[in-house]
């Protein structure tokens, strides 16, 4: 009985402690009194934005300081920090025009203070650089936007295109949302006849700059026939593993072990690992698809052992036969497999694994002559040797002569 007593008191005095700790955090206070103003504020200017920076009113009752100002669009704004901080930024301006910023003191009966005026005259806005910024270029089977956004906002870029009653609307699949610093987009499988789009940049806050009309027409492309592919095996190139692998396989339409080209990294040395195929015609190429081997260790792993992390793809019309990377040689592209998901090495997720099992494409230089013979160099594998695998691969470009 007596333990009994003992936790019901027990029970009574925690209610009553969390009673008293909700009346202590209880921001609403009985004070009606008018809070005194922010002083000495400055004004730091920034793209689309201002910081100020002020001092607080000595008021033990002062519980945020608020701004308020009107956007483009002409909605007001209002923006709160916490008393524990001495600065607010406003933000969501698309020119450089001045805007006058009133500022609040409040206090926790919600009182506010008389309002200190001040104006800010923000810098250009994001969405105007990136707008500004803005490329739009032909690739084979579409085209490629690129945009540079150094602020790192949160942008869209709107791409609208005509309907069917020649009217204008957004295309969600080939607009843009993102907060990238260095923005593109890489659009395929249209036909390669012209195309107009329209094109503006718009923020978070409804601010858009103009309109851009964009023409395109995208270069032909298809893929080349695999059956016209050979090994051609030079100096200087990996020995294939002895148990099953070999090249041909990399381009056999087959998955899974052994239809796969697996370099061996013992007797094929530490040095980067290449590989050698004609493609059996002189072709202006636009990508190649490589899709990485899985390894099975329990579940298959597609970033692991020797799936190619970064890599080297050259091009030659006729090759030196001495196996060296000379003049005869053209560099297609550098490129690097990036682990979306950021998860240790032997632990993909299962959208890592979706993503590789899709194959990833690789832009070829445009600008390259035609080719006829492909060399792959692996400079460095998931498991930081040299050696490589490849599961299958395509090749793309113009075969018209």
């Amino acid at each position: 009985m007596a333990s009994f007593l003992f936790m019901g008191m027990l029970g009574a005095t925690a209610m009553v402690s969390c009673e008293d700790d909700l009346e202590f955090r209880e921001p609403i206070g009985t004070d009606m009194s008018v809070p005194g103003k922010v002083s000495n504020v400055t004004v730091e200017n920034l793209p689309g934005k201002a910081k100020l920076t002020y001092s607080l009113p000595d008021n033990s009752n002062l519980l945020y300081v608020k701004a308020v100002y009107k956007l483009a669009s002409g909605k007001a704004h209002e923006v709160t920090s916490s008393f524990y901080s001495n600065s607010l930024m406003v933000e969501g301006f698309a020119d450089t025009e001045p805007h006058e910023i009133k500022l609040y003191a409040v206090s926790r009966s919600n009182v506010s203070s008389e309002p200190v005026t001040v104006t800010v005259q923000p810098l250009e806005a994001p969405i105007w650089k990136v707008f500004k910024s803005l490329q739009v270029t032909n690739a084979f089977g579409g085209y490629n936007l690129a945009a540079a956004n150094a602020e790192e906002d949160n942008v869209s870029i709107i791409v609208m295109k005509e309907n069917v009653f020649r009217e204008f609307e957004v295309d969600n699949h080939k607009s843009v949302f993102t907060s990238a610093k260095d923005i593109l987009s890489k659009i395929r499988g249209m036909d390669t006849i012209n195309y107009e789009f329209r094109i503006f940049v718009r923020d978070r806050w409804g601010n858009s700059t103009d309109t851009s009309t964009v023409n395109v027409k995208p270069l032909f492309e298809t893929q080349l026939k695999k059956s016209d592919f050979r090994a051609f095996v030079l100096p200087g190139d990996a020995p294939q593993v002895t148990n099953g692998a070999r090249l041909e396989y990399a381009w056999d339409n087959r998955l899974g072990w052994p239809y796969v080209s697996f370099t061996h990294q013992s007797n094929g040395g530490d040095q980067p690992h290449m590989i050698t195929f004609d493609t059996g015609r002189l072709t202006k190429l636009s990508r190649i698809w490589i899709r990485p081997f899985p390894e099975w260790v329990p579940t298959e792993q597609f970033y692991y052992l020797t799936t190619m992390k970064k890599f080297e793809v050259y091009g030659s019309a006729n090759p030196s036969l001495n196996g060296a990377l000379d003049e005869s040689w053209v560099l297609l592209g550098s490129y690097e497999v990036v682990k979306q998901s950021g998860t240790p090495y032997g632990q993909d997720t299962p959208e890592d694994r979706i993503r590789a099992a899709a194959g990833f494409n690789w832009d070829l230089d445009l600008d390259a002559p035609k080719v006829r013979y492909i060399r792959i160099k692996c400079l460095e594998n998931f498991a930081g040797g040299t050696a490589q695998s490849i599961n299958e691969l395509s090749v793309f470009g113009d075969t018209r002569d």
